[in-house]
């Protein structure tokens, strides 16, 4: 067992952020690390900004994590994804989802949305590793767009040590009964793509 691990997510209302980092919160009490979890979602139900930090450790004191300091950046938009810099550091792993959901400000032509390369470069310069997903695209394809998230944490469980089981009867206890079986082909998805 790692001696802690610092997960940031960052999306937009709707997307499902917090559902995915509950269940990565759960997966690391079953996995027996002390959690800490902390969200902020100002305006989400318009579409706003989600964030949330998730914590695992031996002993965590706080939930929020510090700057610098973040093991994973879960982007599931990709403009939020450009947001995080400071928080990334020569270790962190940026899973972005390639997902585009347009501000305001570009809608009314006052901003254009950056490119692909303009958001690698932003977290590279902080020296993040970025991995492009296509969470977006794989939902959809399994017929329902909110299920990008789970997607993503199934990228991100490729990179942990916890055994899938304990991902998968999680997601089951903590989504919807009709929901089930979706959300945990949506959570092998992004295993998939991992391995691609």
């Amino acid at each position: 067992m790692k001696n802690k691990y610092d997960f940031l997510f960052a999306g937009v209302g709707g997307q499902g952020t917090i559902l995915a980092s509950d269940i990565l919160s759960e997966v690391g009490m079953r996995s027996g690390y002390d959690v800490k979890k902390s969200e902020v979602h100002g305006m989400s139900q318009r579409g706003g900004a989600v964030e949330s930090h998730v914590r695992w450790g031996e002993k965590v004191y706080s939930p929020l994590i510090e700057e610098g300091n973040t093991d994973f950046l879960l982007a599931f938009e990709m403009l939020e994804a450009a947001r995080w810099p400071h928080f990334t550091a020569a270790n962190t792993v940026a899973l972005i989802n390639r997902h585009q959901i347009f501000p305001p400000s570009v809608n009314l032509g006052q901003a254009k949305y950056p490119e692909e390369n303009e958001i690698e470069s932003i977290l590279a310069g902080a020296g993040a590793k970025v991995v492009w997903v296509d969470g977006a695209a794989k939902a959809l394809e399994l017929g329902n767009a909110a299920l990008g998230g789970v997607v993503l944490i199934g990228a991100l469980s490729t990179y942990l040590d916890e055994p899938v089981e304990v991902w998968e009867k999680t997601i089951v206890e903590l989504v919807p009964a009709k929901f089930k079986e979706l959300n945990v082909q949506a959570f092998r998805a992004g295993r998939e793509l991992m391995q691609k």
